[in-house]
């Protein structure tokens, strides 16, 4: 079986001139040509274009590529572990350069173009950056959080403001139900645990019942969380908690 230069191109993404450079320098001769002499590439010399692309994604030269594959005493398997070996390091290259720019994402998330006088009005004592911060260390690797970071980069003062808004509304809603006496499990909180979901979802990220779920367990394990929501009343961190699954088993979640 043999195939055109047209069709190579066609499977490794390459131009029609790259396959003639190659067999111009050396690099790549086809082992084969038809009657009118056409270039015929077989399975070996696509193994090898192969190989020859992987070293070229990696940034090698073509004169060190050519070296790597004529190499007499080279193993075929020994290029398969450098190349794995090679980009498993660019991998982690890449993972180090994301989170560095997921890093200068948050400084821009919870507070953007805000001066610190702005960030007190629309905060009062809370610390935006705590929440931010641990969201990062735990999603900051997700769809949901990146997610997070499009829509707060997007947001403005008046923005925070109303999102802050919502919250202590919410806040003081809660407050009144605990004062009332109501269980965790009961309608009424189920109802506050769910418009807490919604709120999330409209404000940040899709926040799915299982998702939820995860973040009442957070509200209660993580201190800053725990801080923040028994601020509103001494116990309402672990009452939402319960609310939260209690809301996520009723709608199936």
């Amino acid at each position: 079986m043999s195939y055109s230069v047209g069709e190579v191109a066609g499977f490794a993404g390459v131009t029609v001139r790259t396959l003639h450079h190659y067999d111009e320098i050396g690099l790549l001769v086809p082992s084969g040509r038809s009657h009118a002499g056409h270039r015929r590439y077989g399975d070996t010399d696509l193994d090898r274009l192969q190989q020859i692309l992987f070293y070229r994604e990696l940034g090698f030269p073509l004169d060190e590529v050519a070296a790597l594959l004529d190499d007499p005493e080279a193993d075929p398997r020994a290029h398969l572990r450098r190349q794995h070996d090679l980009l498993t390091a660019r991998i982690e290259k890449l993972q180090k350069m994301a989170a560095a720019v997921e890093h200068a994402m948050e400084a821009r998330t919870m507070g953007i173009n805000l001066t610190p006088e702005e960030k007190f009005e629309v905060f009062g004592d809370k610390d935006p950056e705590a929440h931010a911060e641990g969201a990062e260390q735990r999603w900051g690797g997700t769809e949901a959080y990146a997610e997070s970071q499009r829509r707060a980069a997007r947001y403005t003062k008046d923005d925070w403001k109303r999102m802050q808004a919502e919250v202590a509304s919410w806040g003081e809603r809660y407050d009144a139900l605990m004062e009332a006496g109501e269980p965790a499990a009961g309608e009424c909180a189920m109802d506050m645990a769910e418009e807490h979901r919604l709120h999330i979802t409209r404000w940040f990220y899709a926040c799915s019942y299982e998702m939820h779920r995860g973040l009442g367990e957070m509200y209660v394990a993580d201190e800053r969380f725990k801080e923040f929501y028994d601020s509103m009343r001494p116990g309402l961190a672990e009452h939402l908690k319960e609310a939260i699954a209690a809301n996520a088993t009723r709608h199936g979640g």
